[in-house]
């Protein structure tokens, strides 16, 4: 049995991709937030209590998961979204966004990366956005663009060093993603041409799978018809 590690587990993709490695067949572990859990929505599933923006949170949490499995993936999901353009940008809006989008990410891929490289397998999938890959649309989302930036370069540094010992990160881009949210903040949208959290999953569990293995650094855009 093969296990993965899902951070933002509770969300709407979190829980697509919950479900898809399940079926799979994999042990999933999952963080929780300090005093939450998943609810009854799985069985199943282990899950540890960290704030993902605390670094001595996460590297205690991840110490003690290392210990106890070995992590054959681990889908960063966590994150968060802001409107601002450089006018409305000040220090706080952007720490904001940088701690939410890139530090919870970071805090766990740099324990997970070594406990990978130590077993010389390893998958990691990280969640970028297409404002941070096209000026235009970022514009106007400047902290959260940013901040999802700097998942495309972590993802390229990491591939540089895990090539050896078969440690791949990849990168999930979506577009608008088909959630209850959105469709009450757009309802007039057409929501048939926005990507389902289940077509992400799916694309996330074949970069993770025997399937992938061929692989190498992806930056996979699931824009949908958006």
């Amino acid at each position: 049995m093969k296990t993965v590690l899902i951070t933002g587990a509770s969300g709407n993709l979190g829980k697509a991709c919950v479900e898809k490695f399940l079926s799979q067949g994999y042990k999933v572990l999952a963080t929780v937030s300090p005093g939450q859990t998943l609810g009854n929505d799985f069985t199943g599933i282990e899950t540890f209590e960290a704030d993902l923006t605390n670094e001595a949170s996460v590297e205690n949490v991840i110490n003690n998961i290392t210990k106890a499995y070995k992590i054959d993936a681990t889908l960063l999901l966590v994150g968060g979204f802001a409107m601002g353009n450089i006018t409305d940008t000040n220090g706080p809006a952007l720490q904001k966004m940088f701690s939410l989008n890139f530090d919870t990410a970071y805090f766990v891929a740099r324990p997970i990366f070594n406990h990978m490289m130590n077993q010389s397998t390893g998958r990691i999938v990280f969640v970028g956005a297409r404002p941070a890959l096209n000026a235009a649309d970022g514009k106007s989302t400047l902290a959260y663009s940013l901040s999802k930036s700097l998942i495309f370069k972590l993802a390229e540094l990491l591939n540089a060093e895990g090539a050896s010992n078969n440690v791949v990160s990849h990168v999930i881009v979506p577009s608008i993603i088909d959630t209850p949210v959105n469709r009450t903040a757009m309802p007039t949208a057409n929501f048939s041409d926005w990507v389902k959290p289940e077509e992400i999953a799916g694309t996330i569990y074949y970069l993770c799978s025997n399937q992938g293995n061929a692989v190498r650094d992806m930056v996979v855009k699931m824009y949908g018809r958006s």
